[in-house]
């Protein structure tokens, strides 16, 4: 990719602003800036605002039908562009090509998707007696999304917004913004009116905080760490807009003495892992069984020898950098701080992996006997670090899982019945019980500092939805 991406896409049209600041989007891989965004400001998202604002009153009056084939023709164009949008986030923010072809290609597809197929069949209006119930679209949406999942969550958010009738101003990551810029073209393409999408690059100060607080813009949708998710409710508050929040997560994974433990512990160790540990709900607190710490210890460290950080550019590549310098610097305190506070290292530890001098390479890195109190259990690492904890029995591994400010999703593997009685004490807003994977169709998202609201699936599209009635309409 050698082309840079100076423009912003606002009311149907690539405008290139003038005398704006430029920001080299660094491949952290090699350390080096690959293309390079202009960095917006409050006067651009106003722009964006009101180019939005004057195209809701037609968009939000088109029909389902009109929808469904706008929805099909981007669905198609991700399609077509899949290799574009691979490579892209590869080398934005570091996921191994493999990866990224697969999940966070794939998550993008499946969100439109899903979208799609809720939409065919959505009621948007409902008898209720003599008064009518109306669900209609929110008005002009703000979108704040972030680096880890760059498809992913651009997606989420933009097919529920189209399908539902919105209109919308976007702010990918400044950190990952390619793969928004070539979604932008391919929504240009599927001949989306102008005005219903537009993409404003900057950083949180200079165009989140102004899409947070414009008067235009009706409801913010953000994705991203806690302290953020504060400023961005801060700056919204004083238009009462809607803000609906996907923050940090400490998600436990509860191994219960019925659970296939060697399977568990492996696929706890590998799931905590990927994506480089880069996921907002990854399993990053092991629970398992006071008495059988030893034998987690072993196959924790067999697993994590075998989880090899490599060029993501490499198709046999499983891991790959972490998304910055800063990350990186992060996630080195942090695993410091759990040697320092008296955590036994099982694998990795600070510095880079041998023969990765240059890249943001982080070793995959494992702490056992961890108690809940120190810094490695308490905070979000965002990075390949795993803290395996010990507990008493099922009280103790529930109260372990819950003593934590964040509720965003767990983990438990063990016999169905227990597996399920334990599943519905946690406090989070998610649960994978023995291995599931991701459900499109479900909601995601969190309790407590993790966050409100829910994105994914039919609930996805409430958060973009006002809820009108109209009584003696059917008198």
């Amino acid at each position: 990719m050698n082309k840079d991406y100076l423009s912003f896409y606002v009311n149907g049209e690539w405008v290139k602003p003038d005398n704006r600041p430029t920001l080299d989007v660094i491949n952290p891989a090699t350390e080096s800036p690959f293309t390079r965004i202009s960095l917006g400001t409050a006067a651009d998202v106003d722009g964006a605002a009101k180019a939005a604002r004057a195209a809701f009153p037609a968009w939000s009056q088109t029909s389902r039908e009109e929808r469904l084939a706008i929805l099909d023709k981007i669905l198609a164009g991700i399609k077509s562009r899949a290799e574009d949008l691979a490579q892209a986030i590869s080398q934005e923010m570091g996921a191994p090509i493999s990866f990224a072809r697969t999940a966070q290609v794939g998550t993008g597809i499946a969100h439109f998707a899903t979208a799609r197929h809720i939409l065919a069949t959505y009621e948007f209006e409902e008898a209720r007696g003599t008064t009518q119930i109306i669900k209609e679209p929110v008005g002009v949406c703000g979108m704040i999304t972030p680096w880890n999942w760059p498809l992913n969550q651009l997606t989420c958010k933009v097919a529920p917004a189209l399908a539902t009738g919105c209109t919308m101003v976007l702010k990918p990551s400044e950190i990952a913004p390619i793969s928004a810029m070539i979604l932008a073209e391919i929504i240009h393409q599927a001949g989306v009116p102008a005005g219903v999408f537009n993409l404003v690059n900057g950083d949180g100060p200079g165009v989140g905080a102004a899409i947070s607080a414009h008067p235009e813009i009706d409801m913010v949708s953000f994705t991203g760490s806690t302290r953020a998710g504060r400023e961005v409710s801060k700056a919204a508050a004083d238009t009462i807009k809607r803000v609906c929040l996907e923050l940090g997560g400490k998600s436990a994974n509860i191994i219960l003495g019925s659970a296939d433990f060697a399977a568990a512990v492996k696929g706890g160790v590998m799931g905590c892992f990927g994506n480089c540990g880069q996921s907002c709900n990854a399993p990053t607190r092991m629970l398992v069984p006071e008495s059988r710490m030893a034998e987690a210890i072993e196959i924790a460290r067999a697993t994590a020898a075998k989880a090899v950080p490599g060029n993501p550019a490499d198709d046999s590549t499983r891991l790959g950098p972490v998304v910055s310098q800063m990350q990186y610097d992060k996630i080195q305190s942090l695993i410091q701080a759990g040697i320092d506070e008296g955590a036994t290292l099982v694998a990795g530890g600070t510095g880079k992996p041998e023969g990765l001098e240059t890249g943001y390479f982080v070793r995959p890195t494992v702490f056992a006997n961890v108690t809940n109190d120190m810094t490695i259990a308490r905070e979000e690492i965002f990075g390949p670090v795993l803290s395996i904890l010990a507990y008493k029995d099922d009280a103790d591994a529930v109260r372990i899982a819950n003593d934590t400010v964040y509720g965003l999703s767990g983990y438990v593997s063990g016999a169905p019945d227990h597996a399920r009685a334990i599943a519905r004490q946690i406090r989070t807003g998610m649960i994978h019980m023995n291995g599931a994977g991701p459900d499109f169709s479900a909601p995601f998202g969190g309790y407590k500092q993790s966050g409100n609201g829910r994105e994914w699936g039919i609930e996805g599209f409430h958060d973009f939805l006002e809820i009108k009635a109209i009584m003696g309409y059917n008198a």
